[in-house]
C-alpha cells in the first residue's frame, strides 16, 4: 500500500461515518433500527423553497459554473437575515461568503489561517470536527473545557490566566453542541476583548441559534467584533435542509476574502438553483420557526422521558437539537452501555465521548425523530428493562 500522508495520521474516520455502517447492519424490515443519533432535521423545507429549486433548474441557464461569491440576491438574502434575526448590518458584497455548508467553512477558515505549530483552542465537549480539521492542518490542539458544575459555560477566570499568546484560532458555539449551553452577550463581549488583547481569530459556529432558544445572537453584534471574529451559520438545522449543503461565513471584508482564496481553489461555486432556494428560505416567517419549534419542544419533553428510564440527569433549558444527559454512577462503561441498548433494543444513542474527554460520562439524544419514534423507542428500552434482559451479559459473537 502507498505510504499514507502524515497529515491523516492521527486523524480517524468520522464516527457517524463508521458507526451508521454498523446501525444500519442491524436494520430489519420487521423491526428496524431508531435512529436518535445523528442531528439530521427529518421535516422537509418549506413548499416555497422547494418550488424556487425546481422553477430553477428548470430554467435552460441554470445550470452552468456560477461565482465563487454567490449570486447578489443570495448575499443579500443572508444581509437581510443577519439585520432582521439579530439587528447585525452586514455588506453583502464584502462581509458575506457563502459556503457548502458550514462544516466546509471550518476547513476553509484553518487553512486560511493557521500555520502548522499554530495553537488552536477548541471547546471540550465540543463538535469533533473542530479537532480533526485541526489535525488535518498541522496545528498544535488545545482545549477549553466546559463544565456541568457551570452549566457548560466558558471558566472566564482559567482561560485569562493562561497563555494564549501562541493561539490563532478559538472555536466557540453557541448555543452549543452537544451540551445546549447558549453564551451571553456580556459573555460574548469578553470573549472579544480576549481575542483583542492576545491577538486571535474567534469563530462562532452558530447553525442552532433559532432552535428552542429565545435569545439568537450574533458575535459580530458586539461592538469591534468585525477585527478579531467571524461567524459561520447555515440553512441546515433551523430551516430542514441539511442535505442540501447550504451555508455562509459572515465577517469583514479582510476575514472573508481570505476565506475565498482558499475556497475558490476548492469548488466551482454553488448550483444556481440551491441558490434561489436559499433566497426563499431566509425569508421564512417568525410563524414557521414558532410550529418548527413548538414540534421541537413537544420532541424535546419525550426525549428527557427517555432520560429519566434510562436514570440519567439533564438541565430542562437546553437550547438546539438535542438532550444531553449524563449517564448514572453504576454504568461503568458507557459506549458498551450504548451498544447494549443498541443490540438489544435496536435503539441507538449517540455516546458523549465522541464530543471530548468531559463528555464521557454523557449521552445526547437528537431531536430529528417524530414524538411517534421517541415513543417507540421509550416503549423498547421500557419493555426490555421489565424484561431485566441486559444485553451487556452477551458476548460480542452473541450480539
Amino acid at each position: 500500500m502507498i505510504e499514507l500522508a502524515k497529515r491523516i495520521e492521527k486523524v480517524e474516520e468520522y464516527y457517524f461515518s463508521k458507526k451508521l455502517q454498523e446501525v444500519r447492519s442491524l436494520d430489519q424490515p420487521d423491526f428496524p433500527v431508531i435512529n436518535l443519533g445523528i442531528g439530521s432535521p427529518d421535516s422537509p423545507p418549506s413548499e416555497n423553497v422547494i418550488k424556487a429549486l425546481q422553477h430553477t433548474a428548470e430554467q435552460h441557464g441554470s445550470h452552468g459554473y456560477q461565482s465563487y461569491k454567490g449570486i447578489p440576491d443570495f448575499r443579500k438574502g443572508i444581509a437581510d437575515f443577519y439585520k432582521r434575526i439579530y439587528g447585525v448590518a452586514l455588506d453583502p458584497d464584502k462581509m458575506i461568503l457563502p459556503l457548502m455548508g458550514s462544516k466546509e467553512g471550518i476547513m476553509h477558515i484553518s487553512l486560511a489561517f493557521v500555520n502548522e505549530g499554530d495553537e488552536v483552542l477548541i471547546p471540550d465537549p465540543g463538535y469533533p470536527t473542530y479537532a480533526s480539521v485541526s489535525q488535518l492542518v498541522g496545528a498544535t490542539m488545545t482545549t477549553y473545557q466546559l463544565d456541568e458544575r457551570t452549566d457548560w459555560q466558558i471558566d472566564f477566570e482559567k482561560l485569562e490566566k493562561r497563555d494564549l499568546s501562541k493561539v490563532k484560532i478559538m472555536w466557540i458555539n453557541s448555543p452549543h453542541m452537544p451540551t445546549g449551553s447558549v453564551l451571553s452577550l456580556d459573555d460574548m463581549k469578553r470573549l472579544v476583548v480576549l481575542a483583542k488583547a492576545n491577538n486571535f481569530l474567534l469563530v462562532n459556529d452558530n447553525p442552532y441559534s433559532l432552535i428552542l432558544n429565545d435569545s439568537p445572537q450574533s458575535i459580530l453584534s458586539i461592538e469591534g467584533a468585525e477585527d478579531v471574529a467571524v461567524e459561520l451559520n447555515s440553512l441546515s438545522k433551523s430551516h430542514n435542509m441539511p442535505g442540501w449543503r447550504i451555508g455562509w461565513l459572515a465577517g469583514s471584508s479582510e476575514h472573508v476574502d481570505a476565506v475565498l482564496r482558499v475556497k475558490s481553489n476548492m469548488d466551482s461555486g454553488m448550483f444556481l438553483g440551491l441558490q434561489h432556494a436559499a433566497v426563499e428560505a431566509l425569508q421564512q416567517s417568525d410563524d414557521w420557526f414558532e410550529k418548527l419549534n413548538n414540534l421541537y419542544s413537544l420532541r424535546r419533553t419525550k426525549a428527557f422521558e427517555i432520560m429519566e428510564l434510562l436514570s440519567c440527569s439533564y438541565a430542562i433549558n437546553q437550547s438546539g437539537l438535542f438532550v444531553w444527559a449524563k449517564v448514572p454512577d453504576t454504568i461503568e462503561s458507557v459506549e458498551e452501555w450504548i451498544d447494549a441498548i443498541l443490540y438489544s433494543t435496536k435503539v441507538f444513542i449517540t455516546p458523549g465521548f465522541i464530543f471530548g474527554k468531559a463528555g464521557q460520562r454523557f449521552i445526547r439524544i437528537s431531536l430529528c425523530s417524530s414524538v411517534e419514534k421517541l415513543q417507540e423507542a421509550y416503549d423498547r428500552i421500557k419493555t426490555s428493562k421489565q424484561q431485566n434482559f441486559s444485553a451487556l451479559e452477551l458476548t460480542k459473537e452473541e450480539r
